[in-house]
C-alpha cells in the first residue's frame, strides 16, 4: 500500500471530511492519531474500525487553538507511535455573519481554530520533520478563501491565510524535503453543509458544474495523493475539490 508504516496525525478528525480522511490514509497502510476536541460515539466508532484495518489508532482530545495543546499531542504521538511522517490540519468551524454584524468573539473564535490551529500544529511537526529528512503536510483550506463568501468574513479570511502559510511552509520546509500543500473544498456533504438554508444551499448548486454537492471521500481520496510519493515533486499548491464552483 502507497503508506505502509506511515504515521499520519489528522485534526479534526472524528467527523465530517476529516473522519473522511482519517479512514482512506489508513486503508491506503498508514497508521492515524485522531485529534478531536471531544470524544463519542462516532470518534470510538472510528477508531474501532481502523483498527479493524490492522493499523495502530490514537486518539487525542485536544483543542486544536491552544499551543501547549499542540505540542503535547505531537509529543504524544511520536511517544506512542515512534514517529510523525503526515500531518494533515483539517479542523475548522464556521460562525457566519455580515461583516456589520459579527462579533469580536466569532471572529476570533474562528481564526483561533481555523487559522492559528494549523500553524500550532505546522509549528509542532516542524522540527521533527527537519530532522528526519522528509514529511508531508496537507492544509484543508476552501474555495471561499480563494473568492470570499457573503457572511464568512471570519471564515474566508482563515482559509485565505491557510493558502499564505501553505505556501510559506512549503518554501521554508522544501530543503528538508518536505512537501506542504493546501486543498480547496467547494461544497461537501456533510453535517454543516446539512445545517444551512436552503436558499443557501440551492445557490451553491446553481454554481456547481456537476450538479452535485461533493463527497468528504472525494476530499479524502486527494489529502491520500498528496500524503505519497506520487505526489513528491508537488508542493505549494492550491487544489479545489469542488465540481467546477469556482470557476
Amino acid at each position: 500500500m502507497e503508506l505502509d508504516g506511515k504515521n499520519a496525525v489528522v485534526t479534526g478528525a472524528g467527523h465530517g471530511i476529516g473522519s473522511a480522511i482519517a479512514l482512506d490514509l489508513a486503508r491506503n497502510g498508514a497508521n492515524v492519531a485522531i485529534i478531536d476536541r471531544k470524544q463519542d460515539a462516532e470518534t470510538d466508532a472510528l477508531s474501532a474500525e481502523i483498527s479493524a484495518m490492522g493499523r495502530r489508532v490514537l486518539f487525542l482530545c485536544a483543542d486544536v487553538a491552544n499551543f501547549k495543546d499542540a505540542g503535547e499531542a505531537i509529543e504524544r504521538v511520536v511517544k506512542e507511535l515512534g514517529s510523525v511522517d503526515i500531518l494533515v490540519n483539517n479542523a475548522g468551524v464556521n460562525r457566519d455573519a455580515v461583516i456589520w454584524k459579527i462579533t469580536e468573539e466569532q471572529w476570533d473564535e474562528v481564526i483561533s481554530i481555523n487559522l492559528k490551529g494549523y500553524f500550532n500544529y505546522i509549528r509542532a511537526v516542524a522540527p521533527l520533520f527537519r530532522a528526519q529528512g522528509s514529511g508531508k503536510i496537507v492544509n484543508v483550506a476552501s474555495i471561499n478563501g480563494m473568492r470570499g463568501k457573503f457572511g464568512q468574513g471570519n471564515y474566508a479570511a482563515a482559509k485565505a491565510g491557510i493558502i499564505g502559510l501553505t505556501k510559506t511552509v512549503a518554501r521554508e520546509l522544501a530543503k528538508s524535503n518536505v512537501n506542504c500543500n493546501a486543498i480547496a473544498p467547494g461544497m461537501i456533504e456533510t453535517e454543516m453543509m446539512k445545517a444551512l438554508p436552503e436558499e443557501a444551499k440551492h445557490k451553491a448548486l446553481e454554481e456547481i458544474l456537476l450538479g452535485r454537492m461533493g463527497k468528504p471521500e472525494e476530499v479524502a481520496w486527494l489529502v491520500t495523493f498528496l500524503c505519497s510519493e506520487k505526489s513528491r515533486h508537488i508542493t505549494g499548491e492550491v487544489i479545489k475539490v469542488d465540481g467546477g464552483q469556482y470557476i
